[in-house]
């Protein structure tokens, strides 16, 4: 059976939405800095011997009616560096264009909170008209000299999904060196779950995630609802990073810098995340990086 956008807007607009917007994050994953430095010294050697060549690691969890994926990182910039790159909403809407299905951002800032205006869609160019809009509110969670933690979340979303939100955490592990820790988890019902289906049937069913379920004959990595959920935990990993790698680049290069970042870094996980080829994803994301630089209409 073949789904078309056209016939049947809803699954392909909850099959974008599930894999690339977070929802509620579980109280248990928000660590304070005494107890996140913890998960670091816990997590130390399979960070050093992580199979994604960087010290990285990535868990996923999925149950009936939800779903959660996380990393834990290592980044090679100075705590205070991460914290005044992450901590600016207006920083989250040059971070998230780089995610290959976001479409549009704009921060809004006033007095009560500040906003997030942020369009959905395909893999393709695409009018605004035919993306999904979603508005998350930024909120700073905790800020200290060695700890920050902030989220950003939308009561509303697509198919009566709801409660969606990111968390970022870090802390200083050396002079040079923080410590990330990023998650995302969402609970969804019977519509959800059919439309995931659907997306798992048709476009997603050969697209694998990254947890190694066998060895040996050949490797094979997770499929299904996880194997979504660590896809995208993976591009938005990247894009933070891809934003911290151009801070020191030349102010009128910095756009640019990511943009090369973030692709060449998907590359290095071509099984995974390979969706276009470099130059439509560069002209696709110029042209969008200029449609954001005004309000919404």
């Amino acid at each position: 059976m073949t789904f078309s956008k056209n016939k049947y807007p809803w699954i392909f607009l909850i099959a974008i939405f599930f894999v690339i917007v977070p929802m509620q994050v579980e109280a248990e994953t928000f660590n304070p800095p005494q107890q996140l430095r913890a998960k670091y010294t816990e997590l130390k050697d399979e960070l050093i011997n992580s199979q994604f060549k960087r010290e990285l690691y990535m868990n996923s969890k999925e149950s009936p009616d939800h779903l959660k994926g996380e990393i834990y990182a290592v980044v090679d910039y100075p705590f205070a560096t991460v914290d005044k790159a992450l901590n600016d909403s207006s920083h989250w809407c040059d971070l998230l264009i780089l995610h290959i299905n976001i479409k549009y951002c704009y921060a809004s800032v006033n007095k009560a909170d500040t906003v997030l205006t942020v369009d959905l869609g395909s893999k393709e160019e695409q009018s605004l008209a035919d993306t999904y809009q979603v508005k998350f509110n930024f909120q700073q969670i905790a800020s200290e000299s060695d700890y920050f933690a902030l989220g950003l979340n939308a009561k509303d979303g697509p198919v009566g999904t709801s409660d969606y939100n990111i968390l970022v955490e870090a802390t200083p592990i050396s002079d040079k060196k923080t410590f990330l820790h990023f998650t995302y988890a969402y609970s969804f019902g019977l519509k959800g779950r059919l439309a995931m289906s659907a997306y798992l049937a048709t476009k997603g069913r050969s697209k694998v995630g990254f947890t190694v379920i066998e060895k040996s004959p050949d490797v094979k990595y997770i499929q299904g609802v996880r194997g979504v959920i660590e896809r995208n935990t993976m591009r938005y990993y990247l894009a933070i990073d891809a934003f911290l790698a151009a801070i020191n680049t030349p102010k009128e290069n910095q756009v640019e810098k990511r943009f090369q970042t973030w692709y060449d870094s998907t590359r290095l996980y071509s099984k995974q995340l390979y969706e276009v080829e470099k130059e439509g994803y560069l002209a696709m994301k110029r042209k969008e990086y200029q449609r954001q630089q005004q309000p919404p209409g």
